[in-house]
């Protein structure tokens, strides 16, 4: 019954599919008009997670949901600080003794800060703009794109009467992109009855991809890489700048600079980007493809690992990066400086320790005289198992929907809320639907945009997956 529902569906799908770029109000279903409106009000609240906050988007989601008839005991909302409040809606399965554990959907609704002066002249990065068959704002891709989806999804389904047999749960959090209060961690650690039931999450980190604007293959995110950061410093007695010397902070500071720049750390594997470029090499390019599985046989082969190397995507899931992303040197320009410093932003692999990578840069330095913080002790957390109950929907709603495309494992180089779930020992998936032009991904960055046709295909996609796993036990 439940897949009948589902299969009568795609036909409403494929007609929108081929529709003209910027579909109107009567080109699109009133499922997608509700999609588009939510997606619109959540991208003009300002929630940049240093300046803004999260409150005001909570609490305009949870009036469309109190509107939809959701009753306000299934409705949570609450942060640790005023303006950084989360929301948690549960849509109630059958219940009883033997309920299967809830589905969690979770997506993140703060930004990153974006200023007007850094983005194009006619773009607001608040302000919802439909330009192309693309909409702009900030958060279009990352992630609320995702948050929008899934409160149209579950008014939708409220709207179907949809009978689930497990709990479904939503959750809109603040600060995953940093801050004060992470609000998954914080839902968690004080709110563990609200979400920490689920027998799986469904979060970002697995978008898919296109090439010449046609579906490449899928993605399902089951590991991510970890965050540390270091600090390089640069120490000297300093001294008046009309009687220069050879020992100069900066000069030193700069001289190591050049050398970190040229170091790489080895490519390294694990099980999950092991089944990546295995998958990947199949629908890559020639050369690319043979370059792939030859690393995967040997992680030590220099010219494959060139080739792979190349495209900066790839470089980062094979290998743990650091990257300079910050300087500040000297304190009056007439004194010779007594410090410069570097900040450097790493990106680790799930199983690296922190003290060996701190290790690997101070032999990039290769200066004694320079000085690099301690490494900040990390925990390893096991990737979440990729087994049928949830490769099985996944590949299924994904050949329905976008054909005979691979759906491939992937490693998150970002960082994502999943990795709080998988903690407490919770499966979290990071997989959307929503396919993107790997070559133009502008989250975090200048003139953010979002794909039209990907935003209602990924709502399609979700839809779907949903009401599969919504069932007692999945349907592979």
């Amino acid at each position: 019954m439940r897949i009948a529902r589902i299969a009568r569906s795609a036909v409403v799908f494929v007609a929108l599919a081929t529709a003209a770029p910027t579909l109107s109000a009567q080109q699109l279903a009133p499922h997608q008009q509700q999609l588009k409106e939510i997606y619109a009000q959540l991208l003009e609240i300002n929630t940049s997670n240093m300046t803004s906050g999260t409150t005001e988007a909570a609490q305009a989601m949870a009036k469309r949901f109190r509107d939809a008839g959701f009753p306000e005991k299934d409705l949570f909302i609450g942060g640790v600080q005023p303006n950084k409040h989360n929301l948690v809606v549960r849509y109630h399965g059958k219940g009883g003794p033997n309920a299967p554990k809830a589905l969690i959907l979770l997506a993140h609704i703060d930004v990153v800060e974006a200023l007007k002066s850094d983005w194009s002249a006619d773009l607001d990065p608040f302000k919802f703009v439909e330009r192309d068959g693309y909409f702009y704002a900030r958060g279009s891709t990352d992630d609320k794109a995702m948050a929008a989806i899934f409160v149209a999804n579950m008014i939708r389904l409220k709207q179907e009467n949809y009978v689930s047999d497990r709990d479904i749960v939503l959750a809109l959090t603040a600060d995953e992109e940093g801050g004060c209060c992470n609000g998954v961690r914080w839902l968690i650690q004080n709110h563990r009855e609200l979400i920490g039931d689920g027998a799986f999450v469904i979060n970002e980190g697995g978008t898919g991809a296109l090439r010449d604007d046609k579906p490449f293959y899928n993605s399902i995110q089951a590991t991510q890489k970890n965050v540390v950061g270091f600090t390089v410093t640069a120490s000297n007695r300093g001294g008046h700048s009309s009687v220069p010397r050879p020992d100069n902070a900066i000069y030193q500071l700069a001289e190591g600079i050049t050398r970190f720049s040229k170091f790489s750390f080895p490519v390294h594997f694990n099980e999950v980007t092991t089944a990546f470029f295995t998958r990947t090499a199949d629908v890559e390019t020639p050369e690319m493809g043979r370059a792939m599985k030859a690393l995967v046989k040997n992680p030590n082969d220099a010219a494959a690992a060139a080739i792979v190397s190349k495209d900066p995507r790839y470089n980062s899931m094979l290998r743990t990066t650091c990257v300079a992303t910050a300087l500040k040197g000297g304190h009056a320009s007439n004194a010779l400086p007594q410090t410069a410093e570097m900040g450097i932003n790493c990106r680790i692999l799930p199983d690296a320790k922190a003290d060996e990578v701190r290790d690997g840069i101070v032999k990039a330095l290769a200066d004694t005289g320079l000085k690099v913080s301690t490494a900040r002790a990390n925990t390893y957390v096991a990737p979440s198992s990729i087994g049928p109950e949830i490769m099985g929907p996944v590949e299924r709603v994904t050949k329905e929907l976008y054909g005979d495309i691979p759906v491939i494992p992937t490693m998150s180089t970002g960082a994502t809320d999943s990795q709080p779930f998988r903690t407490i020992g919770i499966p979290a998936y990071g997989v959307s639907g929503i396919l993107l032009d790997q070559d133009d991904i502008r989250a975090h960055g200048r003139d953010e945009r979002m794909r039209a046709k990907s935003l209602f295909d990924g709502q399609e996609f979700l839809m779907r997956l949903t009401k599969l796993l919504s069932v007692g036990t999945p349907v592979p």
